[in-house]
């Protein structure tokens, strides 16, 4: 019995009003970032407006325009914000309409970038080759689309695993790694614990080096500490170096790090997250001498470059390398040829480990595309330009006080409080003040340990930030703080 068809399609049985209905959605997001300093930053979500996300699975559909409608009243107004200029927290970019254009184009090509002969691939390896000029780095360099610095670390560590222990530690697995050490900053980004962990390495084989008074790495106790652990009959294989410290922004000495791991034959990582970006600015790169030399670097295109989320990196100096890392040379399913749809090889799915992936590369060519290096220097400038603003108006506030050195574009003080009143009301106070500030919609910085104290951070990296966000947060810190203190010391 023939099975209609009609019945298995998802596509509209009018194109015309889907193409109505899509024109009034995409209005509505141009709408929202064109008005969206108008907007709280951030807003506490009422009980009422969860309420609709615990229903039941729905067996029946609901039409195109009324599911926009709970999106427009029940989801957009209560999302965390980081679209806005008055955003500071974490590290998280603000997005360009560009890059939401391209994401609707890589979803309507709905193109899996796993691999296979296509366009799409070809897109990526670009991206590669600019990252590579970018960073000095040869021919051979290879380079991946991931979800975040995150997993781009983890890869960074497998590969550093390979490279020490050859292509067996694939299925020897953690047998052959007992014995191993990797080193990183005490500032380094928990990621970084997690990637051993999740290679099978182990969290107790990575030391954590102390910090200088600059938040860097201290490199007189690395050495030293590879030395006693040599000396105990361990085998170091990893050193990650940081750019950009995801507390203060502080970027390890990566050029002697680079040094060292030569001399200790370690491969060297850099975690770069959002700090790799800055070799863009002809003012800012120069903080990155040495990340040159790295063996791999990991960075995110969704903070400082402004590309909507998820873009995150990963680039390898020696692409064979890379490839003995994940390649799996019994391909069935996935066998290649030399024409037709299976050529192309090696794969983007033969440098790491998803099969299946979205066409991140589309939304981060558009950007790079769109708006040229130069004018993305231009916004990495203004941030770091924006967070000497407020260092300079807080510095002249008796009220506030810095806690850390600004390194690029990340701005750490507190409330000053009284000298009788201990460190832990201390910290009490600047947090119920930061979190005023946030239910306000003022303004949304976030918070982060400094010395043993608690800090209200300033991460600027919203390409719509003016010097008036930085003035509206200072504002609402003078509003609120009065009564924050009251409270505390009455």
């Amino acid at each position: 019995m023939a099975v209609p068809e009609s019945i298995s399609s998802l596509d509209p049985a009018n194109w015309s009003e889907l193409r109505q209905q899509g024109h009034k959605m995409l209005d509505d997001m141009f709408d929202y970032l064109e008005n969206v300093s108008e907007r709280p930053v951030w807003q506490p979500i009422p009980e009422a407006a969860r309420l609709p996300f615990s229903e039941r699975l729905p067996a029946q559909g609901s039409s195109l325009d009324s599911v926009h409608q709970v999106f427009m009243e029940g989801i957009l107004p209560y999302a965390v914000g980081n679209a806005h200029p008055g955003f500071m927290g974490w590290v998280h970019g603000g997005g360009t309409p560009v890059g939401m254009l391209a994401e609707m184009l890589a979803a309507g090509l709905n193109a899996n970038l796993g691999g296979r002969n296509q366009i799409p691939v070809e897109v990526e390896r670009q991206i590669v080759r600019w990252m590579a000029e970018l960073f000095g780095f040869p021919e051979g360099t290879s380079g991946l689309f991931v979800t975040g610095t995150s997993a781009a670390n983890l890869i960074g560590v497998l590969i550093a695993r390979r490279r020490a222990f050859g292509v067996e530690v694939r299925d020897d697995g953690t047998q052959t790694s007992n014995n191993v050490v990797a080193y990183t900053s005490a500032a380094a980004h928990g990621c970084i614990e997690q990637a051993m962990d999740i290679a099978g390495l182990g969290r107790k084989h990575l030391r954590k080096i102390p910090i200088l008074a600059d938040g860097t790495m201290n490199l007189a106790v690395l050495q030293q500490s590879i030395a006693a652990d040599r000396a105990a009959g361990l085998q170091p294989f990893l050193v990650v170096g940081t750019a950009g410290s995801v507390d203060i922004g502080a970027i390890d000495d990566l050029d002697a790090i680079a040094a060292l791991a030569r001399r200790e034959q370690l491969h060297f990582h850099v975690d770069g997250a959002f700090g790799a970006m800055a070799m863009l600015s002809p003012v800012q790169s120069k903080k990155l001498k040495g990340i040159e030399l790295a063996d791999t670097i990991a960075m995110d295109f969704h903070k400082w470059l402004q590309v909507p989320y998820d873009a995150g990196f990963l680039l390898a100096r020696d692409g064979e390398l890379h490839l003995s890392t994940f390649d799996d040379e019994q391909k069935t399913y996935l066998a290649r040829d030399t024409r037709g749809i299976a050529a192309g090889s090696p794969w983007p799915c033969d440098l790491g480990p998803d099969l299946s992936r979205s066409f991140r590369a589309l939304k981060t060519w558009f950007t790079i595309k769109v708006y040229g290096a130069a004018k993305l220097a231009q916004v990495i400038d203004h941030s770091c330009e924006l967070a000497r603003y407020l260092e300079q108006r807080i510095n002249a506030d008796p009220t506030l006080e810095m806690m850390a050195p600004v390194n690029l574009n990340i701005v750490c003080f507190r409330l000053r409080c009284p000298e009788d009143v201990s460190n832990a009301v201390a910290d009490a106070i600047n947090r119920e003040l930061l979190i005023a500030i946030q239910e306000s919609g003022a303004a949304a910085p976030s918070s982060t340990k400094v010395n043993g104290h608690l800090v209200i951070r300033a991460a600027l990296f919203n390409h719509r930030s003016t010097t008036a966000d930085m003035d509206k947060l200072l504002a609402a810190i003078a509003r609120l703080s009065p009564g924050i203190l009251a409270a505390h010391t009455l």
